[in-house]
């Protein structure tokens, strides 16, 4: 994690692996807020290719989530292919969304039982920068 550019602001990376695959952050995520904070976090990943949401990490969802994404948006036969074959990952990232909002209390993500922070990724393998505001 690096050092915040102000007092309400954090980032780290991310090295990604695969083409297409989902992440869990949530840890992540945390670890960037300062202690006794409360009031919003705002999760963002300033990439086209990638995205950022939350569900359950379960892994078996998470594999049936790229499957989805897969069949959602096939790899080839788009018309930005023409300039560097991955218009596939830009709009698999458009239906992710580059943000998530999470309410903070006392320095932890208010999350559900079951919620967890992911970063998907959809045009790697790639370093990535996730970004944190609160």
């Amino acid at each position: 994690m690096s050092e915040p550019e102000d007092d309400r602001h954090a980032q780290f990376s991310i090295d990604t692996d695969d083409r297409l695959s989902v992440r869990e952050i949530t840890d992540e995520v945390e670890r960037t807020l300062p202690a006794g904070v409360s009031g919003t976090a705002t999760v963002f990943v300033q990439h086209t290719t990638a995205g950022v949401t939350i569900n359950e990490a379960e892994p078996r969802l998470l594999s049936d989530f790229e499957d989805a994404l897969e069949d959602l948006v096939p790899n080839t036969g788009w018309n930005h292919d023409e300039l560097d074959g991955n218009a596939d990952s830009h709009v698999r990232s458009m239906l992710v969304g580059p943000s998530v909002t999470i309410p903070v209390s006392d320095g932890s993500l208010a999350l559900g039982t079951w919620q967890s922070v992911l970063f998907v990724e959809c045009d790697g393998p790639r370093t990535r920068t996730v970004q944190v505001y609160w």
